[in-house]
C-alpha cells in the first residue's frame, strides 16, 4: 500500500515561515504529480501548489512569490517551504500524490494544521 506521511505544520506568527515535508511510501513506479492543498474550515479544499515528475510546478495566485514547491524524487518526497506568511494561510494543509503503483492512485495524506497568528 502507499501511503503519505506529512509533517512540519504549526503556529508561527504572520511574517514567519515553515516547511512542510511529504513522504510517499509503498511500491511506486511512477509518479505524475505531487502536490499540496488546504482547506479552511467552511470553505471548499484548494490547490496550493504542484509539482510534475519532469519538475514542473504550478502555483495557486495567492501565494505565488512566497510559496516554493520542491521535490527529492528519488525519496518520494515533496517539500513546501512557506514563506511570508499571512493569516489567511491559516488551514489544513493535505497532501497529494498522483501515482501508479500496480495500478494509478491518487492518494492523501491526513492533513496538517498551519496556523499563522499572532
Amino acid at each position: 500500500q502507499v501511503q503519505l506521511v506529512e509533517s512540519g505544520g504549526g503556529l508561527v506568527q504572520p511574517g514567519g515561515s515553515l516547511r512542510l515535508s511529504c513522504a510517499a511510501s509503498g511500491i511506486i513506479f511512477i509518479v505524475y504529480g505531487m502536490g499540496w492543498y488546504r482547506q479552511a474550515p467552511g470553505k471548499q479544499r484548494e490547490l496550493v501548489a504542484a509539482i510534475t515528475g519532469g519538475g514542473i510546478t504550478n502555483y495557486a495566485d495567492s501565494v505565488k512569490g512566497r510559496f516554493t514547491i520542491s521535490r527529492d524524487n528519488a525519496k518520494n518526497t515533496v517539500y513546501l517551504q512557506m514563506n511570508s506568511l499571512k493569516p489567511e494561510d491559516t488551514a489544513v494543509y493535505y497532501c497529494n500524490a498522483d501515482l501508479r503503483s500496480s495500478s494509478r492512485l491518487n492518494v492523501w495524506g491526513q492533513g496538517i494544521q498551519v496556523t499563522v497568528s499572532s
